[in-house]
């Protein structure tokens, strides 16, 4: 694909995985699936503080799901967790992305996040494929191409000595 006018046929523009354009495409993704889940968490804290009430209650509602009594038992049992985790969880989870920082174990949390939703809602209207399927397939991209390291810390911190001498911590940054 060729972005010359004078030439159209020239090779100049890449799409190849270690290119440029992907790197900053990959990064770009990143800041912006961060920015939503931040926004998301630091909303639910300035309104409701650690006390996030709706995360207990939409867990004791979704008893008829493919996940049977197991949301239903976390929001009687966990609600106390649950009120303070959405919020702090969205925030963590988004501020991981932004700045590019252990953006796999973010990852792994956000598509654990957009599972729940995904089977909480199941208002599958327009089909399997809706808008917390498409987040939950956004995190799965952060963790399979290791996002973190295109502009993010991870490619620093991965430089450490800490992550040279215990080289299995790079599977929780990228």
């Amino acid at each position: 694909m060729s972005y010359q006018a004078a030439n159209p046929l020239a090779d100049d523009f890449e799409l190849e995985l270690g290119g440029a354009w992907t790197a900053y495409w990959l990064a770009f993704l990143r800041v912006v699936t961060g920015w939503w889940f931040f926004h998301a968490g630091v909303t639910k804290l300035i309104e409701n503080g650690l006390a996030y009430t709706y995360g207990p209650t939409y867990l004791k509602q979704m008893t008829g799901t493919a996940l049977g009594p197991l949301p239903v038992l976390m929001g009687e049992h966990l609600g106390w967790l649950i009120q303070a985790m959405v919020p702090l969880g969205e925030t963590l989870i988004g501020l991981g992305l932004m700045v590019g920082a252990l953006v796999r174990l973010a990852s792994v949390f956000g598509v654990f996040f957009m599972a729940l939703f995904w089977i909480g809602n199941a208002e599958f209207g327009h089909g399997l494929v809706n808008s917390d399927f498409m987040g939950m397939l956004l995190f799965m991209t952060m963790i399979v191409l290791a996002t973190g390291r295109y502009y993010g810390l991870d490619a620093i911190i991965e430089k450490s000595k800490l992550v040279k001498r215990h080289p299995k911590l790079r599977y929780l940054l990228g």
